[in-house]
């Protein structure tokens, strides 16, 4: 049985307008909001609609929701007459409020358990990202996200929770009837273009070829505007890869069966070539690197295209200047035993 009173709280908007709408995908079936729905912004509502609205008597439905965005300084304009709707209220009308913050000293905050619940919205955190997700994609689609695919997303979008949700969106209906969306969906719909432009970007550049290099880092941003914000992950993604295929080699595994551990599909050839001319050491501080630009771009502290290409330049051997303090070695094909 539906609460009567939601309040939503959150700091971040979008978020806090996620959990909105994934609560009212809850409460009505989609043919049902156009009767029984009103979703307005506080400042555009009067109490009196509000509660006019809860109290009419639902039509091809069997409940009234009202959700009011917003609503923190509705809430204090309105606080005494909200408080006797709190004791007393309507018996087929749903009343979501959305804000900011909420109070817990109040005595609207002391009567919402009785009729309500409060749906806190935080940001999660990096660790919890991947589970989160899967847990969105159960809850609002009812479908299996698997925990890789989350990862792979994460790695390729970032942290940004309400973009992560548009995109799993997105690959529901890419996956159309599956009931499972695995890594490889995401790579098809969002990770394709910028993992394999990252694995020729180091090719280039382990190569030694640093104008080619620069030539396709720069062809990265030019062909796709959300490469700014994602082209760290793909790198990171794929270096990843190559530290898991260095450090199976290095324990004697036979690469056919490497490629089948870590779902290497597609130039598998050329991702041993490159592995094998790198040390486990090389592509850990490669890691590290990479991690260093990434927590500086996310602080403002650096743009990803300027230092990347910095990296892709220190790394091909051209620029005595590293990307940052800590001097990685020298990524030109090294010998074998080097590790």
């Amino acid at each position: 049985m539906a609460e009567s009173i939601y309040v939503i709280a959150g700091k971040d908007e979008s978020l806090v307008s996620v959990r909105c709408q994934e609560l009212l995908g809850r409460l009505l079936e989609p043919q049902q909001r156009m009767t029984a729905l009103l979703s307005v912004n506080a400042d555009e509502v009067s109490i009196s609609d509000v509660l006019d609205e809860l109290r009419t008597v639902p039509f091809l439905a069997d409940k009234r929701v009202v959700l009011v965005k917003g609503a923190d300084d509705f809430i204090s304009k309105h606080r005494s007459i909200l408080e006797k709707y709190f004791e007393k209220p309507a018996p087929t009308g749903i009343l979501v409020l959305a804000v900011s913050s909420w109070d817990s000293r109040t005595r609207l905050s002391k009567r919402l358990p009785e009729v309500g619940k409060l749906i806190e919205v935080e940001q999660p955190k990096s660790w919890e990202l991947a589970g989160h997700l899967v847990q969105y994609a159960a809850a609002k689609h009812k479908v299996k996200l698997n925990r890789d695919a989350a990862e792979l997303l994460i790695e390729l979008i970032g942290e940004d929770l309400a973009q992560l949700y548009n995109e799993v969106d997105k690959l529901v209906l890419f996956a159309r009837d599956e009931k499972v969306i695995r890594a490889e969906h995401v790579v098809s719909l969002t990770g394709h273009n910028r993992i394999y432009g990252a694995f020729e970007v180091i090719d280039a550049m382990i190569c030694g070829n640093a104008g080619e290099a620069v030539k396709r880092l720069r062809n990265m941003f030019e062909e796709d505007r959300d490469a700014e914000y994602t082209v760290v992950g793909a790198f990171a993604y794929h270096v990843r890869r190559m530290f898991n295929a260095r450090k199976l080699l290095d324990k004697g595994t036979n690469p056919v069966a490497i490629a089948k551990q870590l779902r290497i599909g597609f130039n598998k050839d050329q991702f041993f070539a490159q592995v094998q001319r790198v040390s486990l050491a090389q592509i850990a501080t490669l890691l590290e690197e990479l991690a260093a630009i990434d927590y500086a771009t996310k602080t403002g502290q650096a743009q990803a295209p300027v230092a990347i290409e910095q990296l892709v330049l220190q790394l091909a051997g051209v620029t005595p200047s590293p990307p940052r303090a800590s001097r990685p070695s020298d990524y030109r094909s090294s010998p074998e035993g080097e590790r």
